[in-house]
């Protein structure tokens, strides 16, 4: 018996015609004015996970996915346990934290008691 020479992983596909049209079908259904059915969208988001496992990463999947926000919001719950919210834009996070930390200074700068309210509180 001959061992086969092959990878469980091939290289990832650079083409990718098909994932656009999957993903602007999805914007499409995510959009309708007429009722999609249930099965009908199942299927073109499965369609579209499958091609998110296949494509290459990189600047023209970034292109699409800017886009295709329904596509995009799929691409990132399929790659959520191993890079977070990796769509959310950074500099809005970044702001909303430093926001968050200035806010928390606030607040502990006014809860210091200063020492004229603690004596004027002790008579």
């Amino acid at each position: 018996m001959q061992a086969m020479n092959t990878t469980d992983n091939p290289s990832p596909r650079t083409d990718l015609a098909v994932t656009h049209v999957l993903a602007q079908l999805l914007e499409k259904l995510e959009h309708s004015a007429v009722p999609v059915g249930a099965e009908q969208y199942r299927s073109v988001v499965e369609h579209l996970v499958h091609e998110f496992e296949d494509v290459e990463q990189g600047a023209e999947l970034g292109r699409l996915l800017d886009a295709y926000p329904a596509a995009a919001e799929v691409y990132e719950n399929l790659n959520y346990k191993h890079a977070g919210l990796c769509r959310s834009a950074l500099d809005a996070s970044l702001a909303a934290e430093i926001g968050a930390r200035e806010a928390i200074a606030r607040a502990m700068r006014r809860a210091e008691p200063n020492s004229k309210d603690m004596m004027h509180g002790e008579g």
